[in-house]
């Protein structure tokens, strides 16, 4: 996506770049995948061809974002960059299984972390752009005392948006022992690119939510037909 995007042009330009580039590395893979499947016995399925980043810039998909125009991941703009990014991937042709979406894990993504640092990206950012992109909310270093109640907030918003939505997300969120909300981390794993531990804007539910063993939300679009007595 770096790539595709590193070029001057239109947003057509672009789109169409990442679509040849995706394209052009499914058909190799598709092409060894078919000659697996004959000499193994195995099934191929398809491709997961979800964009997901390393922690260098040159491999970034904040990075990516950020070349289209958002100004910095985090702020408006970053939405349209991500719907538009993992839109452009629905126009490609190839077998698909999976997510084929695109991966913002924070602590995986150079310019990601560089953003949490600043405190230009929070959680809540995530989570919004998980409607359009991602799996949830990934790699992100959150303080070590966060309560299970904290938690079971924020899983709950994610749960609400995925029911919604219908579409699978999931949660690496990772409380750093002894670290409070921005502080440095300081992971020594090839892996990960370090950024400050990250606020979590959560407290215990209340109410009608905190009694509730079992919450009930229908899929966008889905409409309730009752009787004239319902």
């Amino acid at each position: 996506a770096v790539q595709a995007f590193s070029d001057e042009g239109t947003l057509e330009s672009a789109a169409n770049r990442l679509v040849l580039d995706v394209e052009s590395h499914a058909q190799r893979l598709v092409k060894v995948s078919s000659l697996l499947e004959h000499t193994s016995g195995f099934n191929f399925g398809g491709i997961d061809f979800s964009l997901a980043p390393f922690p260098e810039e040159s491999r970034s998909l904040g990075k990516a974002l950020e070349q289209l125009g958002a100004p910095a991941v985090g702020l408006h703009g970053s939405l349209a960059a991500a719907a538009f990014i993992t839109s452009t991937l629905d126009k490609a042709r190839y077998p698909r299984a999976g997510y084929n979406g695109m991966m913002l894990p924070v602590l995986e993504d150079a310019v990601l972390a560089k953003r949490a640092e600043e405190g230009v990206l929070s959680v809540s950012d995530l989570l919004i752009y998980s409607a359009v992109c991602g799996v949830g909310l990934d790699t992100v270093p959150i303080p070590g005392d966060t309560s299970e109640d904290q938690l079971a907030s924020i899983l709950l918003d994610m749960a609400a948006l995925s029911c919604r939505l219908q579409k699978p997300l999931a949660a690496r969120l990772m409380p750093v022992p002894g670290k409070q909300a921005g502080d440095p981390t300081n992971f020594d794993f090839a892996y990960f690119a370090n950024s400050r531990v990250m606020a979590v804007k959560a407290t215990a539910l209340g109410s009608l939510l905190a009694k509730a063993h079992l919450m009930e939300v229908s899929p966008l679009g889905t409409r309730i037909i009752t009787d004239e007595h319902g």
